[in-house]
């Protein structure tokens, strides 16, 4: 924890008062144009891959970048994104996932998760993605079926978000677009999803 205060002390001492007009405009300001849903992995930091400003992203981090499809009742990542796209209006969405994920790890190498139900309970979300991931590998690899469980849930999440009343609304007014990415964190690529081809290839920079 001192690191952190340590953090925040050297943060309002050196790194505010340069960025001064920055915040006194994000004080009154908020108006990111790109929702991006990423892993709560702490490596992976969307600001820093992205290389975004603060008020520049709108980032929901779950355990595996996994978005539950729509259904009712409370659901805190179903409220964020329906904020994201309904009043802050993005114009883009990004799942990103990311190699050596310790919940598509889990999954592909069926960790025993009795003692950690409520972690079991969440990745059943990824079950669409385990069956697609399951018949297309075969007996490959451990590592093979964690590279394309991660990609193959990358997907199955984007299937996902797509059923939110707020994302279809916005598709079918081309309000909205959906992108899927693998970041990894040895080499710092980022993947983007060829939806016409169904393939995952380097991003291209626009």
């Amino acid at each position: 924890m001192h690191d952190l205060t340590q953090g925040v002390a050297q943060f309002q001492r050196d790194v505010f008062p340069a960025r001064a007009g920055l915040f006194a405009r994000l004080a009154g300001h908020h108006k990111p144009k790109t929702l991006f849903i990423g892993c709560s992995d702490a490596r992976v930091v969307p600001e820093l891959i992205t290389q975004r400003e603060p008020g520049e992203l709108f980032v929901i981090r779950t355990a595996g970048n996994l978005v539950p499809a729509h259904a009712p009742g409370a659901d805190g990542v179903a409220a964020s994104v329906e904020y994201a796209v309904g009043v802050l209006g993005v114009s883009d969405i990004i799942v990103c996932g990311h190699s050596a994920c310790g919940a598509m790890t889990a999954l592909a190498e069926e960790h025993d998760l009795t003692a950690l139900p409520a972690v079991a309970g969440w990745l059943r979300h990824a079950d669409a993605a385990r069956a697609r991931t399951a018949a297309a590998q075969g007996s490959h690899d451990t590592a093979g079926k964690v590279a394309a469980l991660v990609r193959d849930n990358v997907l199955a999440q984007l299937a996902n978000l797509a059923t939110h009343p707020s994302v279809a609304r916005a598709l079918a007014r081309d309000a909205v677009r959906l992108h899927g990415w693998v970041f990894d964190i040895g080499s710092g690529t980022v993947e983007e999803l060829d939806a016409a081809a169904g393939r995952f290839a380097a991003l291209r920079a626009a």
